[in-house]
């Protein structure tokens, strides 16, 4: 039996727990995560989803969709770092990134880090969101709402992605909430979306997204996606990652047309983390990098086995 742990500390003084607002995710049918709130500080209902933010005692300001938590002050770097970074270094060269989702501003911030960026645009369908994050989150974007390498629009993604020409990017990240129905990117998750994503994609293109709960009772919708993205890409990498306020194991997954992330040694991620003059990262580097990609057996499991894929006539939508 493993050692019992030391209780935590009391709440601060004069913080009631137990008649504080309450922020409640389900995490399956079966399970949820609770946040006891400080205060919330807005809430919209866009044509699009819920979109809201508050202050939580244990992560500080959080933005959640659909009743859904997408990054907290206090973890948010681990998400964003290893979106961004894996992809971004496994290419020789990055000058035109594009961001698909990603609209309260982080993905975008740890794009531009690397100075090879020439250009990258960010692609976000709720302007809610964009307007929320900018005003309430402005540590997520930092910068990015003024550097004229940015460039930021309120749109539909895939049909901004149908409309550019072949080649144009050399990483493209999707950064979205999960599929729900009714919501705005279940069809962002299909075979002919990342169809059009390779299409778009410069020889050497990349693509980084996140995908679903690496939970092992939980595996299915994670492990549809890497066999979607195996239909398109020759080169497919997924890991998982420890993001607190998620309060689950969580999924990346980087793939390629001729890059390989596990090809790369940490000395050479380090290399160009440091050329392009990348810097204050706390998450992502060469050792994490070389780690990162050895996943446990019940993960290289699921990905060898036979199943569904996902595609716009057979949608996947997560079950809560």
């Amino acid at each position: 039996m493993p050692k019992r742990k030391a209780g935590h500390p009391p709440p601060e003084p004069g913080v009631d727990i137990k008649n504080s607002r309450w922020f409640i995710e389900f995490t399956t049918p079966h399970e949820a995560h609770m946040h006891a709130m400080k205060r919330f500080i807005a809430a919209v209902d866009s044509p699009f989803q819920k979109v809201e933010i508050a202050e939580s005692y244990q992560f500080g300001r959080c933005l959640m969709l659909d009743g859904k938590m997408q990054s907290a002050e206090k973890d948010e770097f681990i998400y964003h770092e290893a979106l961004v970074h894996p992809a971004l270094v496994t290419h020789p060269n990055p000058k035109r990134v594009a961001i698909i989702g990603g609209g309260e501003g982080a993905t975008m911030r740890h794009c531009i880090m690397h100075r090879t960026v020439e250009k990258c645009w960010m692609i976000d369908i709720d302007q809610a969101v964009m307007d929320l994050s900018r005003k309430y989150l402005p540590e997520w974007g930092g910068g990015i709402w003024r550097d004229r390498r940015c460039i930021i629009r309120a749109a539909d993604g895939r049909k901004f992605l149908e409309r550019s020409k072949r080649g144009s990017f050399d990483v493209i990240i999707i950064d979205l909430s999960e599929p729900v129905p009714g919501g705005p990117s279940y069809l962002l998750f299909t075979k002919e979306f990342y169809r059009i994503v390779a299409d778009k994609l410069g020889p050497d293109g990349v693509i980084s997204l996140q995908c679903a709960s690496t939970s092992a009772p939980d595996l299915n919708m994670h492990a549809m996606i890497i066999r979607t993205l195996r239909t398109v890409f020759p080169h497919v990498r997924a890991f998982s990652i420890e993001v607190p306020a998620f309060d689950l194991p969580w999924g990346i997954a980087v793939a390629g047309k001729t890059q390989d992330p596990v090809r790369l040694a940490g000395y050479e991620v380090d290399r160009r983390l440091a050329d392009r003059g990348v810097r204050g990262l706390k998450y992502y580097d060469g050792v994490t990098h070389e780690g990162i990609f050895k996943v446990p057996r019940y993960l290289r499991d699921a990905y060898a086995a036979p199943g569904d894929i996902i595609t716009d006539d057979s949608p996947l939508f997560t079950s809560i």
